[in-house]
């Protein structure tokens, strides 16, 4: 399986609304709940609306779509990383999935992934 290394620094934010938020940027993740509006973005578009933050992630993502009958793929990438005590902030798209670190562990995981025999792609 090949991970797509993304070579942008991203950021967690709670947000006041989604109004200010530049859906046209390259990466824009939004959830919303009863409780909370969530944005991960990189960290050059977050937006002023923002009441909290956490910067210092980067993400890869797994290459190619995923079929929904697939399973344990994201179960088996954070098994890995979290035996070598590596945390994770993982984010599903209909397509895929991408996986955060804290920018500290980023090679690492790569790291523990390509040992794993996982194949390492760098984003052109």
């Amino acid at each position: 399986m090949k991970i797509e290394k993304l070579n942008y620094d991203f950021s967690v934010c709670k947000v006041k609304d989604f109004s200010k938020i530049d859906l046209e940027s390259e990466y824009c993740f939004l959830s919303k709940t009863d409780k909370e509006h969530s944005l991960v973005c990189m960290t050059e578009n977050v937006p002023d609306c923002v009441i909290e933050r956490e910067d210092g992630w980067k993400a890869f993502r797994i290459q190619g779509t995923l079929d929904f009958s697939l399973i344990g793929i994201l179960s088996k990438i954070s098994a890995l990383l979290a035996e070598n005590e590596i945390g994770i902030f993982a984010i599903s798209t209909f397509d895929t999935d991408y996986i955060l670190t804290k920018s500290e562990n980023f090679l690492k995981a790569l790291e523990v992934l390509s040992k794993a025999g996982y194949q390492i792609i760098e984003t052109l």
